[in-house]
């Protein structure tokens, strides 16, 4: 038989503030397929890194790790340079392995808004994010999946689909979430429980202390009868669910809230990062 090579890629970013109080690149290390980019920002704006993978997708037996740190006070961006490509992995092979962790100090500013991640027939995915909060610190994490290229007549029916997260503050549990499709997907997905017609789904996070005052801001701009929406208040956390049968519109929208976020938040940009808009 075969033996086909497989990537395990990793990244490890970490920033601190500096004495004159800007954000710098304290740490970097980088394992093939993952790569990281530093873009010049508009100012104003927080450091941002973007992650891109070489091998150009992923499949059966791939692994990336990535490790995003923010020190106190300090603020950063990680971001994704396009949406991540999962392609039908081999019989017998075992499920692409991403894990992402992030850990924010006091007082700081982190963000993780990666673009969709794309599910091709027959594709196998495990995948974790984590994060560790300092008290005083705010953090805002955007993650997409698209079940298949509509265009291109393309749908997820079978394989798995295991995507869990995790965020504690100051070491304590704050939420866990863990969503599983494995077998015939299809059949799963049209549940009526689960996401009907629906060809994609987002989860963005936002977890600060004033995390409250943003619930009827967010819940006003997605009133707009589009599709199937969702905004949950917990301790200290503001959870967006986003439903819809049309994967630009969903990420039109997705845009849209992580803007609001940012801005009423930190006074950012309601752009998200140029690679966005590529």
């Amino acid at each position: 038989m075969a033996r086909h090579q497989r990537a395990d890629g990793a990244a490890i970013v970490s920033i601190t503030r500096d004495g004159t109080g800007a954000s710098r690149l304290c740490d970097l290390y980088q394992r093939a397929p993952c790569r990281v980019l530093f873009p010049d920002v508009a100012a104003g704006e927080p450091l941002q890194a973007v992650l891109l993978t070489t091998s150009g997708g992923l499949t059966g037996g791939d692994r990336t790790r990535v490790e995003f740190s923010v020190g106190e006070r300090a603020g950063a961006t990680l971001t994704t340079q396009a949406a991540e490509k999962l392609y039908r992995a081999l019989p017998g092979t075992a499920a692409v392995e991403c894990a992402v962790s992030l850990a924010a100090g006091a007082d700081s500013w982190a963000e993780w808004l990666a673009q969709e991640t794309i599910l091709f027939n027959g594709a196998r995915l495990r995948r974790t994010f984590s994060a560790d909060l300092a008290p005083g610190s705010r953090m805002l994490a955007v993650e997409s999946i698209v079940f298949g290229r509509e265009a291109m007549g393309e749908e997820f029916c079978t394989g798995l689909l295991h995507d869990s997260w995790r965020i504690r503050r100051a070491g304590r549990l704050l939420w866990a979430d863990t969503m599983r499709l494995e077998g015939d997907i299809t059949g799963l997905r049209r549940a009526p429980f689960a996401f009907g017609e629906s060809r994609a789904c987002a989860t963005l996070v936002y977890a600060a202390q004033e995390a409250c005052e943003l619930l009827e801001p967010v819940r006003a701009l997605l009133a707009d009868g589009a599709d199937e929406s969702g905004v949950t208040l917990l301790e200290g956390l503001l959870i967006i669910r986003l439903l819809d049968s049309d994967v630009p519109r969903l990420r039109a929208r997705a845009v849209g809230v992580a803007g609001l976020i940012r801005h009423a938040a930190a006074g950012l940009s309601r752009t998200l990062p140029r690679v966005w808009y590529c």
